[in-house]
Order: C-alpha cells, then sequence, then structure tokens
C-alpha cells in the first residue's frame, strides 16, 4: 500500500496514518453512498472517553490550517495538527464479522485503552 502524504503547505511527511486496504475500500465505498469527491476522512483525537482520549472518524469538507493529509487511492485521510503526534504509526482497518464489524484503530501510541475500544490514554 502506497500513501502519497502532504501537509497543508506541501512539506513531505514520513509517518502518519495507515489505513489498511479494507479499510479504504469500505471508505471509499461509504464516499460514493454520499455522491460527493470533496469529502475526506478526518481522523481526530478529543479528549474524553472512559481512557481520558476518544478517537473520532468522520467524512469533512474542511480544510484546517496545519492539516496532514494522506492518500490512499481515491481516499483522503486528514488528521489536524493536534491529533497528528498521538495518530503516528496508527492503522485504521475495518472488520466485518459475525462478532463486530466496523473500524478499528491499532495505536501503538496508546498505553492503554478502554473496553469498549473507543477511547485511550
Amino acid at each position: 500500500m502506497t500513501a502519497d502524504v502532504t501537509t497543508e503547505n506541501t512539506t513531505p511527511v514520513t509517518d502518519g496514518i495507515l489505513l489498511s486496504d479494507e479499510a479504504a475500500s469500505k471508505v471509499s465505498s461509504l464516499l460514493a453512498q454520499e455522491g460527493r469527491d470533496d469529502l475526506a476522512l478526518r481522523v481526530a483525537v478529543q479528549p474524553g472517553g472512559c481512557s481520558g482520549l476518544r478517537y473520532q472518524l468522520f467524512f469533512d469538507d474542511r480544510s484546517l490550517d496545519g492539516d496532514v493529509i494522506k492518500e490512499f487511492g481515491t481516499v483522503r485521510v486528514v488528521t489536524d495538527r493536534m491529533s497528528a503526534p498521538y495518530l503516528g504509526g496508527a492503522t485504521i482497518d475495518f472488520v466485518d464479522t459475525i462478532e463486530k464489524q466496523g473500524f478499528t484503530i491499532d495505536n501503538p501510541n496508546a498505553s492503554g485503552s478502554c473496553a469498549c475500544g473507543d477511547s485511550f490514554s
């Protein structure tokens, strides 16, 4: 999986979020359902959750100063400059099993997480 990586001011970035092929395919499918080609998958870290920080994944058409942008085929993944340090090297995957369906985040920066998997410390 090759990713073109730039920041808002076109500075090359050597690390950041990784998107599995399964996740990229699911995001691409969801974007096709939205019928818009101006949206990116924004991944952010916000205070909250039972472990202190929680992930947010949503489609966004905004461009914020300092955004880190990675492209995986036709899918753009955007991270704001405050969240980027928490997400360096994190892998977003999509699972679809009988037990679970949804996006998962494997984050090497997390020292702990809650049972629900939605927040980390």
